[in-house]
């Protein structure tokens, strides 16, 4: 089963860190990375930049509108994410553990809908 581990942290702690402490974090994450696609439990996953580049779109009364920023304020920012691949919940929590800024923020971990199949099987709804 499909997992997105979403990493959250504060970016004005990261942005305290010193030059040496981020690239050693980045060094971390993507040595994690490498571990995680050996293993076959990786998909994909991106770092995102600072929350400062964010943009919000809404379309309302088929209207565009744009926002500079987040969506919501919140304490900790999205900082980038992980598709992970496990067999249940429980592995996808023992993987999520292993990423790094997990020791500075929250990894979300958010199973994959397929659209494809939800719409024969339960007539779901969702975006």
């Amino acid at each position: 089963m499909k997992y997105l581990a979403l990493v959250y942290y504060q970016e004005q702690i990261m942005n305290q860190m010193s030059q040496q402490q981020w690239d050693s974090l980045n060094q971390e994450c993507m040595a994690c990375g490498e571990q995680l696609q050996a293993s076959g439990h990786m998909l994909g996953g991106n770092a995102l930049q600072s929350v400062d580049t964010a943009t919000t779109v809404r379309l309302r009364d088929g209207k565009i509108t744009v926002t500079d920023g987040p969506f919501a304020e919140t304490k900790e920012q999205l900082a980038g994410f992980y598709l992970l691949e496990a067999r249940d919940i429980n592995e996808a929590i023992q993987l999520a553990g292993k990423i790094p800024p997990a020791r500075y923020g929250s990894i979300e971990i958010r199973p994959v809908r397929e659209l494809q199949n939800e719409a024969n099987i339960s007539g779901g709804k969702g975006a």
